[in-house]
């Protein structure tokens, strides 16, 4: 008997419910695929399953900005209230985090839902006659890896997940599968296969850029080894002993993108990664393509992001992802270095036409949106007090990178909601050769990551006179003469990617790698709670307005919340299947 596909099945159930035995009528039900017709059709399962990349939304955020940056020391939530979106609350101040959050839930069954299709696609695949089908193997490849990016989504933030692939889904075993069937090292190696898989079969190129590649599966191999290379015990703490088979592991997969997939290479200006206009230039290695003219009425556009404009500039800035005063502080330098020990002793913003004394890396001025200064490089468009919407709850900072410059051709709206074509980058060049002088500095070879290091510095120091002569006075950046020191190197990158990576959502995962999250993160807590801001309103008059109160109430408690709880609804879908993350009980 042939089975059919049906999204509606509940619609379906109610109609035959409503027919008597004697009156039973045989209608072919509507909004159902004959399964022998869909499952013959790979090369449109590899399609849908490719659709998946950004079939998302602000509430499930597959690029994980709330996961990756409201949690972290990088930003604040942002928005109307602490109650506004009072779930992402919860991971602003972590104290408060449980179990029956909302948007939890949603990630966690979407992103079930992307590898679902990543799962028929296989099947489907594996149907295929290779005689009439050749990109076959590659196709395989390809729903491989992309079934991989999912698993490494779940498993970053909620480390113990069940393992479902093709064979789960043929034995009909879903709702038999526990989170604890396989340990959380034997799910790594399961997702590591996946992308070996790819890596063994794919181009170095894609075919189009929204395609996967041995590239891009290179990075992820890359990328799973250096957090495997730093070991948890089991309170998810780093043991202190770092892995260094593992870090070599990451060497000799970056040698790849940087030996051989020579195209990708360091954006001439720092500020071109994140114009809509420069999108796959040769610093996207792999990035979730989003558009606006893809013949469908808003375009496959990036609703991940579109709470995140500022107040005022848009027709719908919700004003959310907004920078810290300490992410601020953190650009700031002195004689061209960070200010490792005392940068966020006195906090510090430059103001047009004022003391340049305080210098800062040029990165601040493309990542932050600050008073005064141009919003995404238009010298018609200032960036104002106004275009905060509670500044006596988050401050006077705007996000940029993930916004596009106002008025531009680059925006769809739909009602209350406005999105845009931004990319999301996965994998970009910067990223991954950050790894590479990590894994460096770790097997106790510094001097392979001071040029590293250097290379990206300079690039930002090259990254005033496009973009940002406004602020050309205010930048100061100069290359490290050497690491003296393994520490000294060790503390320089970290501040490297933090620079670097500020507001893409790596930030949280960077501290948990390192093992400083609490320690980090109970700091900043302590210090952002007591902000205050100062400025000469309209009037002309001094206004010192304080900010950031609210974590006061803010803590992250070692051993619990470095990971996400499995959400409520999927423990209670069937009691008794899924264990719960530690702390979280």
């Amino acid at each position: 008997m042939k089975r059919l596909i049906n999204p509606i099945l509940g619609g379906v159930a109610l109609l035959l419910s409503l027919s008597s035995c004697n009156d039973f009528i045989n209608v072919e039900p509507n909004g159902v695929a004959d399964e022998d017709y869909v499952f013959g059709q790979p090369e449109q399962m590899t399609t849908a399953a490719y659709a998946m990349l950004g079939d998302d939304w602000y509430t499930y955020p597959f690029n994980l900005w709330p996961y990756g940056d409201v949690i972290s020391d990088d930003c604040y939530k942002g928005g109307g209230s602490t109650g506004d979106v009072g779930e992402y609350h919860q991971l602003d101040i972590m104290s408060s985090l449980v179990s029956t959050a909302g948007p939890l839930d949603e990630l966690w069954y979407r992103l079930y839902c992307a590898i679902s299709r990543c799962n028929k696609a296989l099947i489907s695949l594996e149907q295929a006659d290779e005689a009439n089908y050749p990109e076959k193997e590659k196709r395989i490849g390809e729903v491989r890896f992309l079934r991989g990016h999912f698993y490494f989504k779940l498993l970053t933030l909620f480390r113990q997940v069940p393992w479902v692939d093709e064979q789960v889904v043929k034995d009909g075993s879903v709702e038999k599968t526990s989170n604890t069937q396989y340990t959380n090292g034997e799910l790594w190696q399961k997702v590591m296969d996946d992308f070996k898989a790819a890596y063994d079969v794919l181009d170095t190129y894609p075919e189009d850029p929204a395609r996967v590649s041995k590239t891009a599966a290179a990075c992820y191999l890359a990328k799973c080894y250096l957090n495997l290379a730093y070991p948890e015990d089991d309170k998810y703490q780093f043991t202190g002993t770092v892995n260094k088979e593992y870090m070599q592991k990451v060497i000799d997969y970056t040698d790849f993108v940087l030996h051989t997939a020579t195209k990708y290479g360091y954006a001439t200006d720092f500020g071109d990664i994140f114009m809509p206009d420069q999108r796959n230039g040769v610093e996207s290695i792999f990035a979730v393509q989003h558009s606006l003219d893809d013949n469908t009425v808003f375009g496959r556009a990036n609703w991940s992001n579109t709470l995140n404009a500022p107040w005022g500039l848009f027709a719908c800035g919700w004003d959310f992802h907004k920078p810290s005063q300490n992410l601020v502080d953190a650009f700031k330098t002195e004689n061209g270095l960070p200010e490792f020990d005392t940068y966020d002793d006195v906090a510090s913003v430059p103001v047009p036409g004022g003391s340049t004394e305080q210098k800062f890396d040029p990165r601040l001025f493309h990542t932050v949106a600050i008073n005064g200064f141009p919003y995404k490089y238009d010298v018609n468009t200032l960036f104002t007090y106004a275009n905060n919407r509670t500044p006596n709850t988050y401050g006077y900072y705007s996000s940029l990178k993930e916004n596009v410059p106002v008025g531009s051709k680059y925006t769809t709206y739909n009602g209350s909601w406005q999105a845009t074509n931004q990319n999301d980058y996965v994998f970009r060049y910067t990223d991954v050769m950050l790894w590479r002088a990590e894994a460096y500095i770790e097997l106790g070879q510094a001097d392979q990551a001071l040029p590293i290091i250097n290379a990206i510095r300079m690039r930002a120091a090259n990254s005033v006179d496009k973009y940002i002569p406004y602020a050309k006075d205010f930048c100061d950046i100069k290359p490290y003469p050497s690491f003296p020191s393994q520490e000294y190197a060790r503390q320089a990158l970290r501040w490297e990617r933090r620079l670097e990576m500020a507001m893409e959502s790596s930030r949280f995962f960077d501290l948990r790698r390192w093992g400083i999250a609490a320690q980090t993160l109970n700091k900043y807590y302590a210090g952002e709670s007591d902000r205050t801001y100062t400025y000469v309103d309209d009037g002309g008059k001094t206004v010192k307005q304080m900010y950031a109160e609210y974590y006061k109430d803010a803590h992250f408690t070692a051993g619990k919340n470095e990971y996400m709880p499995i959400p409520y609804n999927q423990l209670n879908y069937i009691p008794g299947l899924y264990t719960q993350n530690a702390g979280y009980e």
